[in-house]
């Protein structure tokens, strides 16, 4: 029943305005929530009207209206001093049909608020309380918009800024509807033929929005937008998180469901901005996370599966060293033969004639490995006419001492281990095979879920009080490219069990 009220309350304040959709559903929603909307926008965008129609969607609601210039003083906003309180010694203001008196108001060009109005307008904001004199009274104000043609770029009014949860950005109507805007029926909608909430109705939905729970999924959605906003140099304060969290939460509640939804986190893209441009990339950031609501994080997803495929080559480039039938190690000789000895004898030479080693009276017999030709002994070792050395108290001849085997120059080649890749053992191919499962049917029951959510994203959206028509575009692209991704994730997986199936086993 509720729904369905706020459902015609929003279509009657939407009427007979054009490209004012999403403003009119922020307006609605902020006033429910007990928050404050934002307008930044050039005069002549219907930020007024919205505000006049959203006091008329309520029952017995009194409307305040200003617009404020550098020279505003506090009783434009909060009502003329009482004389006779004056004659009686207190400082107090006549505040019926003023801001303090106010449900529903509008404060055009807030940001030109002075210091006289600001602390007062704060707590007003903040608190619904307004110090009248001596005494702090509390308001009846359910919610401001305000308006801007600029952003505030003093400081002071940071926290003015702060106070409105939503902001939303009004332009000129697109060339596209131009037309449409000239031949506007001048009628407009008189709001409502609906019955107009009451203040036990809005307080009954933000009572109803406390039970409303906020799961898991949506808890991993929000933790890594604000991990990206962070990122962007886009500061939220916590408070801000808290009261869109209670916005949200307010979202569900008006549309009927028990919990809030990925869908509802659409709205948060109007609550985190400092700046209009930032809102795009808040926005484009949710479009392609919207797969979280079902579980999908492409980021950590992404990082298992390319997790599981280092850790299958890993597996496959392990190599152990092989073993003949007596169990020995083998090695590869030069010409690529196995043997089962680490090191292999080799007798070098030079141009075809066998090299020696120096008598040994020398201190370096190999010459540094270099060995001698017979020809080079018998020039630097060996006399010319008998062709003798005096080695070891006896002369010897060139051709007995080269006819010798321990005179021969002799290297020794380290023989490569010959290496085969591991055989692991069938346990641990299973075990492998069995985690690596575990993550292809995760991935295959998130690409069922995406889908369950494509095939229900119409009627979804279309029944959802606070989400555009156009959202069904929006989203239908954000599942899709998430189906395509799951798709290959879940390829990716099906490469690395069918690896593991067929990987040598002992």
């Amino acid at each position: 029943m509720v729904k369905s009220r706020l459902k015609s309350l929003r279509d009657e304040m939407a009427g007979g305005l054009i490209e004012r959709e999403t403003p009119v559903q922020l307006a609605l929603l902020s006033a429910l929530a007990g928050e404050h909307l934002l307008l930044i926008g050039p005069p002549g965008t219907a930020k007024s009207i919205l505000a006049r129609r959203l006091h008329q969607a309520f029952q017995d609601s009194a409307y305040f209206e200003r617009l404020l210039t550098r020279f505003s003083v506090p009783e434009e906003l909060f009502g003329p001093l009482s004389i006779r309180a004056l004659e009686d010694d207190r400082y107090e203001r006549q505040l019926e049909g003023y801001l303090p008196t106010a449900n529903i108001a509008f404060i055009d060009e807030i940001f030109k608020a002075n210091s006289a109005i600001l602390n007062a307008l704060l707590t007003l904001l903040n608190e619904r309380e307004f110090d009248n004199g001596c005494e702090r009274i509390s308001t009846p104000l359910v919610a401001v918009i305000g308006a801007s043609n600029e952003l505030p770029q003093e400081e002071e009014l940071e926290a003015l800024f702060d106070r409105f949860l939503c902001r939303y950005e009004t332009r000129p109507v697109s060339n596209r509807n131009f037309t449409a805007l000239l031949t506007l029926d001048e009628s407009g909608t008189g709001l409502p033929p609906t019955p107009g909430l009451t203040r036990q109705e809005i307080q009954a939905i933000q009572t109803s929005a406390e039970s409303i729970k906020l799961p898991d999924d949506i808890i991993g959605l929000l933790q890594a937008l604000r991990e990206f906003v962070q990122q962007q140099h886009i500061y939220v304060s916590d408070r801000r998180w808290r009261k869109a969290i209670k916005l949200l939460k307010v979202a569900a509640a008006t549309n009927g469901q028990p919990a809030v939804s990925v869908w509802d986190c659409s709205l948060l893209q109007h609550c985190l901005w400092r700046e209009p441009a930032q809102r795009k990339i808040i926005a484009d950031w949710y479009q392609n996370h919207i797969g979280i609501g079902s579980g999908f994080n492409p980021e950590r997803l992404e990082k298992l599966v390319h997790t599981w495929e280092q850790t299958l080559q890993a597996d496959l480039a392990s190599t152990t060293q092989k073993c003949n039938q007596d169990n020995e190690r083998l090695y590869l000789d030069p010409q690529g033969e196995l043997t089962t000895t680490k090191s292999t004898r080799e007798y070098p030479e030079k141009d075809g004639q066998p090299l020696f080693l120096a008598p040994p009276d020398q201190e370096d017999r190999t010459r540094k490995g270099l060995g001698y030709t017979q020809e080079a002994l018998r020039a630097q070792y060996f006399d010319d006419v008998y062709q003798q050395c005096h080695i070891n108290g006896e002369w010897q001849t060139l051709d007995f001492y080269t006819q010798q085997a321990a005179n021969r120059l002799v290297s020794f080649h380290e023989n490569e281990p010959a290496m085969e890749a591991t055989r692991h053992p069938e346990a641990f191919i299973q075990s492998r095979i069995k985690e690596s499962s575990a993550l292809h049917r995760d991935i295959e029951q998130l690409n069922t879920q995406l889908q369950q959510q494509v095939d229900a994203l119409e009627q979804t959206v279309t029944e959802h009080l606070w989400l555009p028509e156009t959202f069904i575009d929006v989203a239908s692209r954000s599942l899709s490219q998430s189906l395509q991704k799951t798709g290959r994730l879940t390829q990716r997986m099906h490469k690395v069990i069918e690896q593991y199936q067929t990987a040598p086993r002992q």
